[in-house]
């Protein structure tokens, strides 16, 4: 058996930076409920409305408003999709390059394995966790796959 091309190492890399985690109806319900408030609490105190989407707050350090330094994720249970999905993102998985770049910020990632290897991994962990989605107003665009990867799925 061949080593697995992520293995997330929990480093935080991927929880910085500002406006990077969208938020979907579905996310927002379970985060709510992970949090014991409501969607409208949630919203009001934790994320703001940008170009249509809802986003996460980052804090003043520029982690998501939920990353714990020395501890990692603060609602691991009930983070977004977008979270879940790192870092088998579109990009990462139709672009080499965009994979190549990502393993200088990513130390999960095993440029060892191989692109290829990336890609059959990450669509086969997008289906298994239900983490594919269809293009619509507050998808994230980074969990919609092209056909030809869904098509590769399949076979």
């Amino acid at each position: 058996m061949s080593a697995a091309a992520f293995e997330c190492r929990r480093c935080g890399h991927c929880c910085h930076g500002v406006g990077g985690i969208i938020m979907t109806a579905r996310d927002r319900e379970r985060l709510a409920e992970h949090l014991g408030i409501s969607v409208a609490e949630l919203v009001e105190r934790y994320a703001e409305r940008v170009g249509g989407k809802i986003r996460l707050l980052a804090g003043d350090d520029g982690y998501c408003v939920f990353f714990r330094q020395g501890v990692g994720c603060g609602v691991h249970p009930g983070r977004p999709d977008i979270c879940r999905a790192w870092p088998f993102f579109r990009g990462n998985l139709v672009d080499q390059a965009s994979w190549e770049m990502i393993q200088s910020d990513c130390p999960g990632v095993d440029g060892s394995a191989g692109h290829e290897a990336f890609v059959r991994e990450g669509v086969d962990y997008l289906y298994a966790n239900g983490l594919m989605h269809e293009p619509g107003e507050e998808t994230p665009h980074a969990l919609v796959l092209p056909d030809e990867l869904k098509r590769r799925n399949r076979s």
